[in-house]
């Protein structure tokens, strides 16, 4: 490989940050110079073996944490991409040097990091893919976490908007570092767990990020007629798709006889249809019908939880997560949310695989 062809990406800035060290510091620890630590980190200097093996010991890690060779012509599409030219972002995902299709997010306008044209990829000099966190998940907050994930850490966050199940499946092929669930109800602690175990094949964790309320999204004036009455009136239902947890929700109301004849991809959707007059109901949560002022009625408090696969619990970005849910910044934004509970924000629980 050429040189022109790799880019030696190093997660040294992230690791000296995250424990409070200035560049003097890991310098002295190291045996380095403090400009030999600030080029290393730019990326404007590639270390020496022996270099390398002093910061990997001044950390009390491997080298293999602090650097990854991200070859151009070794980056790969995370799915093809279905038009040209495309904007991307790109990630290191394990060994994986991933360029996703820039999408809508939640999060609204993420900065893309390159863009794409005749199978060209040309970079922004921005891009930092072992600085990029890549979430799926359908929680219509998780544009908080993100700031306050941007704004605690080094690193930034991207959140593809996927159900529950699809997340599952994303994080079992390799493809994103976290997959948001919520298949449960809260005091079911086996749900969203049972639900990852069939689709993993190797232990991971889950964090709990919140107790929410779903339930029946309708039209203003409609709550009072009682969720018996709704379910057996002829209504205009908008449902998520298949693999949602407020698809599971929708199918237990109706006793798996409902068929819909529309399906969104998440929430705020639901809500937004139902607020346009396009369908009376739906399952969303009580955060978004607050938001589009519809009438709520709950149905059950769910589980929601973030599930990361053991191999990348000593990521950074991933340990850098963690101490951001727990921190009393984002519980307290959290807990402020209608519908959203956080008592039990940051609780983490292994899960083997059997």
């Amino acid at each position: 490989m050429s040189k022109e062809n790799f880019v030696l990406q190093n997660t040294i800035r992230a690791k000296r940050e995250g424990l409070g060290w200035s560049q003097q510091d890991l310098a002295d620890r190291a045996g380095l110079s403090r400009t030999g630590i600030s080029a290393i980190e730019a990326g404007r200097l590639i270390p020496s073996t022996a270099a390398a093996l002093a910061l990997a010991s001044a950390f009390h890690c491997r080298v293999e944490d602090l650097f990854v060779l991200a070859g151009k012509d070794t980056a790969q599409w995370a799915w093809p991409p279905t038009q040209d030219p495309v904007r991307y972002w790109r990630a290191m995902v394990g060994s994986r040097h991933l360029l996703y299709p820039v999408e809508h997010s939640p999060m609204g306008m993420v900065p893309h990091d390159g863009v794409c044209r005749d199978g060209k990829c040309v970079d922004h000099p921005f891009a930092e893919p072992v600085r990029t966190l890549v979430i799926a998940c359908c929680d219509p907050a998780v544009g908080l976490l993100a700031a306050e994930y941007a704004r605690q850490t080094p690193f930034r966050m991207v959140v593809l908007q996927r159900s529950s199940r699809t997340a599952l499946e994303l994080l079992e092929q390799g493809l994103i570092h976290v997959a948001g669930i919520h298949l449960c109800k809260s005091d079911e602690e086996q749900g969203n767990r049972q639900a990852a175990a069939q689709i993993l094949h190797s232990d991971f964790h889950l964090v709990r990020i919140a107790d929410w309320e779903e339930g029946l999204a309708l039209s203003p004036g409609l709550a009072q007629n009682g969720a018996g009455a709704i379910l057996k009136a002829d209504m205009r239902w908008i449902a998520r798709e298949e693999g949602s947890g407020a698809r599971q929700v929708l199918d237990e109301l109706h006793e798996n006889n409902f068929v819909p004849t529309h399906t969104v991809n998440d929430h705020s959707a639901v809500a937004l249809a139902i607020r346009s007059g396009f369908a009376q109901a739906g399952v969303s949560l009580r955060l978004v019908c607050d938001q589009q002022n519809l009438d709520f009625i709950s149905v059950r408090r769910e589980a929601y939880e973030f599930c990361i696969l053991d191999a990348v619990m000593s990521d950074p970005r991933i340990t850098a997560l963690v101490e951001v849910i727990r921190s009393p910044q984002y519980r307290k934004i959290l807990s402020e949310l209608p519908g959203y509970e956080s008592r039990r924000t940051g609780e983490l629980a292994p899960v083997r695989d059997d």
